[in-house]
């Protein structure tokens, strides 16, 4: 076979090809995959919109709910395009997000995908072609949101669960790649010729694994209710049975030892006296057992079988002695109902009294999943961009109620048959605000929550003077996002100012914003701020400009008083990274 660069040179030297012919040919041999997937990239109105505006949120303050607690997570609700709505979250929460759920279209082929206003069925010759374009534009930007601890949850079933795995491994990359969480989605039917699928999937990565810590489950610590001489200084124990029987690569010849017993009796794993020959082991080492009885880490119990050994398991305590939690790592194997999809169906027929929605997943199972990498991260930010009837915004206010968290939650989803505003907001608006059940039953509200609804806007993308002012003054929500400051002062340093030329942000938590449209009232800015006490922490300015110059010079004297953005150059820069490209640019 002809050499890739070989086939180059020669192409090169087409004279009957022009420049132009020669490089559009050259970079597509240069961009093919050596492994991998390959799929055609297929245009979406949600870019070719984007190639002529800029995304903006635009908050409906009338939709906000919000609680009478002063430290009330704000959570966020975006109505749109998820293609657009996460490109708007990359200048917002650009490596954030702690945790990203969710789950797309599974592509059965039985109209739960829709392209471009239009199903995609089993009959689209490019069916697994477009939900691959689909899924890879919104995958490059969610990893872009995610910190460096970062995890995403991919919920997926057998459709399309091969494919994802592989485009996960080359966006992600596959050394990043955790787990394949296996959950009992369903019990199954009893009737067919065929194996009954009762499973679905959720691919976890990573953003950095190296930087990435999972919590463990923890254990009752109500277990723990022994005590000996060594109470004062080792706390309460359990007790676990020391031998357990093994198959396969686990068993090991050498942990088939005798113990002796208190009557002189010697015991092999599995309670025999000669060594078993059924896979048991001691879960200790002969040494380490040794170590045990002369430190008095090891128990003898006779029942009427015999004799059994087990290990002390002790509470963990502070150096106060207080118990500190002890945990087990998760498994990826869920089987209980209580995740089960006919669950997360009971749960919110329970809410709306009526069935409102078509296999939700519970918060259960949400829950579950989000405990493994934000359960004592407790300001953690979780994100949903196929928010579906918002079980993920349900899930983490749930978490936050048991423990006291503040987590914040970021749902995105679009408004097809109203369901954003007839579903995923009326679902968490009655969760907040507490609702009764078909049984007549009183849920209380877990009203120590905030929830702001956003819609997608969208703005001329052009880069006049004219245009750079109205981008900076349409961002204004976008930045209450972004620097979680939404209380609206109307006065600052004792003065009234138009709307149109500075707008005042703080919040309970002491954070402040100030947002000067009009450059020209700098000059008055800096003396008022040279007059205040100092705040808590640095105020945030952002202020207009033409280009990257954010007024340093003038607020010099302030440096260690305020932060400086220069606005809408920030916001552009990103948009640069994540928009796709319009004709002008390319010129350009």
């Amino acid at each position: 076979m002809i050499q890739k660069e070989e086939l180059i040179g020669k192409i090169m030297e087409m004279a009957d090809l022009s420049n132009d012919e020669k490089a559009e040919i050259v970079g597509s041999l240069r961009r093919q995959k050596k492994y991998g997937l390959v799929w055609e990239n297929h245009p979406e109105d949600a870019e070719e919109r984007l190639k002529s505006a800029f995304p903006v949120l635009r908050e409906d303050k009338e939709a906000a709910i919000i609680s009478d607690a002063e430290d009330a997570p704000d959570h966020v609700l975006i109505e749109g395009d998820n293609l657009e709505a996460l490109m708007a979250l990359s200048y917002t929460h650009e490596g954030r997000v702690d945790v990203i759920y969710i789950d797309p279209p599974y592509n059965t082929g039985n109209k739960d995908f829709v392209y471009n206003d239009s199903f995609v069925d089993s009959e689209d010759g490019y069916r697994h072609s477009k939900w691959l374009s689909f899924m890879e534009k919104r995958l490059r930007l969610a990893k872009k949101l995610l910190s460096d601890k970062g995890v995403i949850f991919i919920s997926i079933d057998d459709n399309e669960q091969a494919n994802l795995k592989l485009l996960c491994d080359e966006v992600f990359g596959g050394n990043n790649f955790i787990s394949n969480i296996v959950w009992q989605s369903t019990a199954g039917s009893n009737t067919g010729t065929e194996i009954v699928t009762v499973t679905e999937n959720i691919l976890v990565y990573t953003k950095f694994r190296q930087s990435c810590q999972f919590d463990g489950e923890p254990t009752d610590e109500d277990n723990y209710t022994l005590s000996d001489e060594y109470v004062d200084t080792r706390g309460r124990y359990s007790l676990d049975k020391m031998d357990r029987r093994r198959v396969g690569g686990h068993y090991s010849e050498a942990l088939n030892f005798p113990i002796e017993m208190p009557d002189g009796t010697l015991r092999y794993p599995g309670g025999t006296e000669q060594p078993s020959t059924e896979g048991w082991n001691y879960l200790w080492s002969q040494t380490k057992v040794q170590w045990g009885l002369d430190n008095g880490f090891v128990v003898f119990k006779k029942s009427k079988s015999g004799w059994n050994v087990y290990n002390k398991r002790y509470a963990k305590v502070d150096n106060e002695g207080n118990p500190k939690e002890r945990s087990t790592p998760y498994r990826n194997l869920i089987t209980s109902d209580f995740c089960s999809t006919s669950h997360g169906t009971a749960e919110i027929t329970s809410i709306f009294g009526v069935r409102t929605f078509d296999f939700p997943k519970p918060s259960t199972l949400i829950k579950r999943i989000l405990s493994t990498i934000v359960r004592t991260k407790k300001d953690a930010i979780v994100l949903d961009f196929f928010a579906g009837s918002g079980t993920t915004l349900h899930a983490t206010m749930q978490l936050n109620a048991e423990d006291g968290g503040h987590r914040q939650c970021i749902l995105v989803t679009n408004n097809e048959n109203n369901i954003c505003r007839d579903v995923t907001y009326e679902r968490n608006k009655r969760v907040i605000q507490g609702y009764t059940t078909p049984k007549g039953v009183a849920v209380e509200g877990l009203t120590a929550n905030n929830l702001r609804y956003y819609t997608m806007d969208f703005l001329p993308r052009e880069h006049t003077y004219e245009a750079k002012r109205e981008l900076m003054r349409a961002a204004t929500d976008m930045l209450c996002v972004k620097e979680g400051i939404y209380n609206e002062v109307r006065e600052f340093c004792g003065m009234k100012f138009k709307p149109s030329i500075l707008r005042y942000f703080t919040s309970a938590q002491g954070k402040r914003m100030l947002l000067i449209f009009d450059e020209r009232a700098v000059e008055h800015i800096v003396p008022l701020l040279q007059q205040q006490p100092d705040g808590e922490g640095k105020l945030k300015i952002y202020v207009f400009s033409n280009g990257a110059y954010a007024y340093e010079d003038e607020f010099l004297a302030l440096r260690d008083k305020v932060e400086l953005c220069a606005l809408p150059e920030a916001l552009l820069q990103v948009y640069k990274q994540v928009l796709p490209q319009n004709d002008e640019e390319v010129r350009i």
